[in-house]
């Protein structure tokens, strides 16, 4: 390993920052959705479909793929640490499986109570990512820099892709390019394949710009960057 290339993460706080604000802009769209109202529901619900199922492939693959070695190649510094991630992914799955059966039921009735309780239980998935998000930026991010390789990196980027249609690809490429450094975007673009680096920044762009509309009601939402 020690001549191969190491893990460049500035893709991670580019999927984290997208995390911390659609997951954080998320109660508020809940309890705005009038009683009653099937149609918004759906379109809020869908949304937070998208992201949350980004938010668990984004976890099952670090899971996968990270944890073991960094615990077999730093050892006691990274043991704690990974404990630590591995805890509050369980964690975080749990709220998450309880944002989902509160969306499938919520979705089909825009019941106020029912979505009440959901913003409710978005909000505590929201405080415990964030401190998770923060955890792992201080604490993993730079063992990772110093142990796993770009092509391990690659492999549990790959992973984390999970199941996206093709179709969402520049959806959630443009939900991640937001407010990321676009010298971080272009260097993440120019490493995709020609047929499609030529065309994904323009096509992530309008497809985040419309998204956000009809969600969030502006092709601009709130920017909240990294630190919030």
């Amino acid at each position: 390993m020690s001549d191969e290339p190491l893990a460049d993460v500035r893709d991670m706080y580019m999927a984290h920052t997208m995390f911390r604000r659609e997951i954080g802009l998320a109660p508020a769209l809940i309890r705005g959705v009038a009683d009653g109202d099937t149609a918004r529901a759906a379109i809020v619900a869908d949304h937070l479909r998208i992201v949350d199922n980004g938010l668990h492939h984004h976890h099952t693959a670090e899971d996968r793929h990270l944890w073991h070695r960094l615990v077999e190649r730093a050892g006691k510094e990274a043991a704690p640490v990974v404990q630590v991630m591995e805890d509050q992914h369980g964690a975080i799955d749990k709220l998450l499986d309880e944002v989902r059966g509160g969306l499938d039921q919520w979705r089909t009735s825009a019941d106020a109570a029912q979505g009440a309780a959901l913003a409710d239980t978005t909000t505590e998935l929201y405080e415990r990512l964030v401190e998770h998000l923060a955890t792992e930026e201080a604490r993993a991010l730079p063992l990772i820099e110093r142990h796993i390789t770009a092509a391990e990196w690659g492999q549990m980027i790959a992973d984390g892709a999970g199941d996206a249609v093709p179709e969402q690809i520049p959806l959630i490429f443009g939900m991640m390019a937001y407010e990321a450094d676009p010298d971080v975007v272009r260097d993440i673009i120019a490493q995709m394949p020609p047929e499609i680096s030529g065309v994904i920044g323009g096509l992530a762009t309008q497809a985040y710009a419309a998204h956000a509309q009809l969600v969030h009601g502006t092709a601009t939402p709130p920017r909240i960057g990294k630190g919030a």
